[in-house]
């Protein structure tokens, strides 16, 4: 037994045969460096995480209040006086029917690539509301954050060529055509000749031409481009009596399907006179029990949810997205989202449309048309200046396939 003064190295009394030693005063901490620098480094590290977190959840706020935001609307501008005033429908901010005005504007005059048309019919699309409001809010990244970058409202139009540039070599004075351009509800329009526009065929009026553009180019892009669609294949339409929905029935048939739509009881009539196989009441049944397995759905409603909507779609079918739920900011975005995580996990391919009007669709279109494949189911009429009560008809969603803006003679 080795006495205090016998310890070579003056340990501690009672202190574990573990315990670094201690010389003289000083305790001996070599050991215990490294750990302390690691737990500093590491400790040092949390913080940053989490600042970097803390300001990243700081930008998705302030990006969010940034989009959200809804800029007041300014006094309105005097209009033209002139005898050669055009009118104009148009909205310099955000909000409700309020928000439209009509204005006098003086009529412009083409650029040398330009084509002036006298628009003598113009479509309402669900499009013009949703600029209106700004609504869903994503939607103003692109039309402007705060208020709207373009003031005109309106796309689809039809009409006749007024004047052209000195470079116009597709369209002369005198030409009736139709397509999309921003502006639509107006006396006149500019457009290049490169837009979607072309000749209208002679077989159909202003009124139905007018109603193509934007539906009658969804249907197709979401049966021929999204949804591959082959002849003799199965294809359901949810939404079949609106204004993509008619189009859609008529294309799909056109292209050899065998064509199921679905709508309400007062549009089973209509649906099955456009080519529809057989027709889903929804007030009455419910497709998704029906025990029919489809190639092809086009989804322009959204009102079953994605799992309803596979359990009805072969194997290796498609579902192709085109109208989602309402609201600013989730709501329309939830279908969309779901398809998107679930993709990777399933042979069933589900898209999410996001149309484009574009000159080779549109003259696809005209020759629809102009052979009798395709008609436009037209609703009711609205004078110009009543923009507002066609606006907010098409917002109530019982319009039956399109609805048409007259301007005044």
């Amino acid at each position: 037994m080795t006495s205090r003064g016998d310890d070579p190295v003056g340990a501690r009394r009672g202190a574990d045969a573990s315990s670094p030693p201690v010389i003289g005063r000083t305790r001996y901490r070599a050991a215990a460096r490294p750990h302390t620098r690691n737990h500093l480094m590491m400790k040092l590290l949390r913080r940053i995480l989490l600042a970097l977190v803390a300001m990243l959840g700081l930008l998705v706020v302030a990006g969010f209040v940034a989009i959200g935001y809804t800029a007041a609307c300014p006094e309105p501008s005097a209009s033209a006086s002139s005898d050669g005033a055009s009118t104009v429908v148009i909205h310099e901010c955000y909000g409700g029917l309020d928000v439209l005005q009509i204005r006098q504007v003086e009529i412009p005059q083409p650029a040398d690539d330009e084509i002036l048309v006298r628009v003598l019919a113009a479509g309402v699309n669900p499009l013009d509301w949703h600029y209106m409001r700004g609504s869903p809010y994503f939607m103003r990244l692109m039309a402007g954050i705060g208020r709207p970058s373009e003031s005109r409202l309106g796309v689809d139009f039809s009409g006749r060529v007024e004047a052209v540039g000195s470079a116009v070599t597709g369209f002369e004075v005198g030409d009736e055509v139709f397509g999309s351009r921003t502006g639509a509800f107006a006396d006149h329009l500019l457009f290049r000749e490169t837009s979607a526009v072309a000749l209208k065929p002679d077989t159909i009026s202003h009124d139905e031409a007018a109603g193509v553009g934007i539906a009658a180019s969804t249907a197709l892009q979401a049966l021929r481009d999204a949804g591959q669609l082959a002849p003799g294949q199965k294809v359901l339409i949810n939404g079949a009596s609106g204004g993509v929905g008619t189009y859609a029935v008529q294309i799909a048939k056109a292209m050899g399907a065998e064509v199921y739509g679905v709508c309400s009881t007062r549009n089973v009539d209509l649906v099955r006179s456009l080519g529809a196989d057989r027709v889903f009441d929804y007030k009455k049944e419910n497709y998704t029990e029906s025990g029919i397995e489809f190639d092809l759905i086009v989804d322009m409603v959204g009102n079953h949810s994605l799992a309803d909507n596979q359990s009805v779609l072969k194997p290796n079918g498609r579902l192709v997205i085109v109208g989602g739920g309402k609201g600013n900011w989730i709501g329309p975005m939830a279908t969309p989202l779901k398809a998107l995580f679930k993709s990777p996990f399933t042979d069933q391919a589900l898209i999410t449309l996001f149309a484009q009007v574009k000159r080779e669709d549109t003259q696809a279109l005209a020759d629809m048309l102009r052979d009798g494949r395709l008609r436009t189911v037209v609703d009711r009429h609205f004078a110009l200046d009543d923009i507002r009560s066609a606006i907010e008809y098409s917002e109530s969603g019982r319009a039956r396939g399109k609805i048409i803006v007259l301007p005044q003679p």
